[in-house]
């Protein structure tokens, strides 16, 4: 019984040489492969490692010249006079292999990085969009080896078997590399144990017990297997035979709505790059208003001739559909952007996402004033923002908190506007008064009372003396223990008038007899 999801589909690719790949393309460029002389010596990397520089990775030429990973640098330029030793950065071999990814969001948008040197992409109910499963990974392979990297790729069922004949099977035609479902076993046990992914030392015990190919393995029974070797060669059997199910983690969220253009002629216009947004928002109009959703967040991701990839996000602080005002969120985007986005020789895709959506309901339009200013303001804001960032307007939201200090706060205006937006609050039945103006930090006062837990007779702020002629109160608030923990104090808030007729809000902290803290006066706020 298979554990596989009915239909699943994987194209695994192999990057052997991606250190060395990613090092020649900085110095000769993208057609370093046809365009290097002859002459050119080994390149290899080289890191510490038990205490010594050895080879982390190796072109081509200097495995043809017998170079070993892990072999110690000095024996390396004593075997190979002239060798290009490169120090080893494993965060830029990263960082490429991230780029990569982006790149492979062409084909899906399911993308998972594999270790250093390989990525998962899964293509089910992809490949027919480029001409069937053999055009797809032609196509791949062809644009990778043209960007001067040396690739090897496959497609199966599974991961695991995908990885396997990736690495494992000899360079062929792309046909050939392609897994029909249901001949899992069959292309799997022709080859070494070492596609199982398993540990250095499993693969030695396996193969000194005469356990060579994986078809060996599938062969015996399982459990004497597993009591020798341990649960790992059935385990990974069973992924790649699709027995047991081994999802792949795509490397970012997946958008549930996008559009996409692929172009005849590369553009490089911000015009017409502008003009390509809007006709993919007008493309996601059908799916938005079919699904009542309007857009919050949206990126456009624009693919460049020569393999690099643009991220450009806009958001709105309500719900889009109008692929106009979608279209002015990304020209403010652009205009922030300035030499950031370098269009080179051209974009020749682009495509549109929704990565945040939200209930978008028909509401009146203000009789009063025009249409196209009745959300003046919202589209102020959006531009504002996406010109100069969302946090270069902010305005005041309440926050579910009784403590006074707290229940307010400055947020970027666009998430303000949506809040507001948003469902009204329920009417509280008891509306306490509360001081027009509100101290930041509350400000210690000495005050004197008539009995311990009642209000202030008079008291001491900013060295002036006040005498209380009106008080009202208590208000009591309890701390918020979450947040401040157990032993927080309560508050004990009066509304107080001096003798001049002036109003001030205090607050008493700490119950006598009840709170292990002394009890301490502050000042919180004034009335007008």
């Amino acid at each position: 019984m298979s554990a596989t999801p009915q239909g699943q589909r994987i194209l695994a690719l192999a990057f052997p040489r991606l250190p060395t790949d990613r090092i020649a393309r900085k110095r000769w460029g993208p057609s370093w492969r046809s365009a290097a002389p002859p002459e050119r010596p080994p390149l290899v990397t080289a890191g510490r490692e038990r205490s010594a520089m050895r080879l982390m990775a190796l072109d081509r030429k200097a495995l043809e010249a017998g170079l070993k990973p892990g072999q110690g640098l000095a024996e390396a330029r004593a075997m190979c006079l002239g060798l290009d030793a490169v120090p080893a950065d494993p965060q830029a071999d990263r960082q490429f292999l991230a780029a990569l990814a982006d790149w492979c969001s062409r084909y899906t948008p399911l993308v998972a990085r594999d270790g250093m040197d390989g990525l998962f992409l899964d293509i089910t109910g992809c490949s027919h969009l480029f001409g069937g499963e053999e055009g797809l990974i032609a196509d791949a392979l062809s644009r990778l080896s043209a960007m001067g990297l040396e690739v090897e790729g496959a497609i199966a069922d599974t991961p695991g078997l995908a990885w396997a004949v990736a690495r494992f099977t000899p360079a062929a035609a792309p046909q050939a590399r392609i897994v029909p479902t249901g001949e899992r076993a069959e292309r799997l046990a022709p080859l070494p144990v070492q596609a199982l992914r398993l540990d250095p030392l499993v693969v030695e015990g396996l193969t000194k017990a005469g356990l060579r190919l994986a078809g060996d393995l599938l062969a015996l029974p399982r459990a004497p297997l597993a009591r020798r070797f341990g649960p790992m060669p059935l385990l990974r059997l069973d992924q790649a035979t699709g027995r047991e199910d081994e999802p792949i983690s795509p490397r970012l969220p997946v958008a549930g709505l996008s559009c996409e253009r692929r172009l005849a002629e590369p553009v490089t216009r911000e015009e017409d790059i502008l003009f390509l947004a809007g006709e993919l928002a007008r493309g996601l109009l059908p799916m938005l208003e079919q699904r009542g959703l309007g857009g919050r967040l949206f990126e456009l991701s624009l693919f460049r001739v020569d393999g690099a990839v643009f991220h450009v996000h806009a958001g709105s602080s309500r719900p889009l559909r109008d692929a106009r005002r979608i279209e002015a969120l990304f020209a403010g985007r652009f205009a922030a952007l300035q030499e950031d986005l370098d269009a080179g020789y051209g974009f020749e895709t682009a495509r549109l996402s929704v990565s945040h959506a939200e209930p978008l309901e028909s509401r009146q339009m203000d009789l009063g004033r025009p249409a196209e200013t009745a959300d003046s303001l919202a589209d102020f804001i959006d531009q504002a923002s996406a010109r100069f960032g969302p946090d270069c307007l902010k305005m005041p939201v309440l926050l579910e908190s009784h403590l006074p200090e707290r229940a307010s706060a400055l947020v970027p205006a666009r998430e303000g506007l949506a809040a507001e937006a948003g469902p009204p609050a329920s009417a509280s039945p008891f509306r306490p008064v509360r001081p027009i103006r509100l101290f930041r930090y509350p400000e210690p006062v000495e005050a004197v009372a008539e009995v311990p837990d009642g209000p202030p007779v008079q008291f001491r702020w900013r060295r002036a003396v006040h005498r209380v002629v009106k008080a009202e109160g208590p208000e009591r608030i309890g701390a918020e223990w979450w947040i401040d923990g157990e032993e927080a104090p309560t508050r004990d808030y009066y509304r107080i008038e001096d003798e001049d007729g002036r109003r001030y809000w205090l607050y008493r902290q700490g119950l006598y007899d009840r709170e292990p803290a002394q009890p301490r006066w502050f000042m919180h706020g004034l009335f007008a």
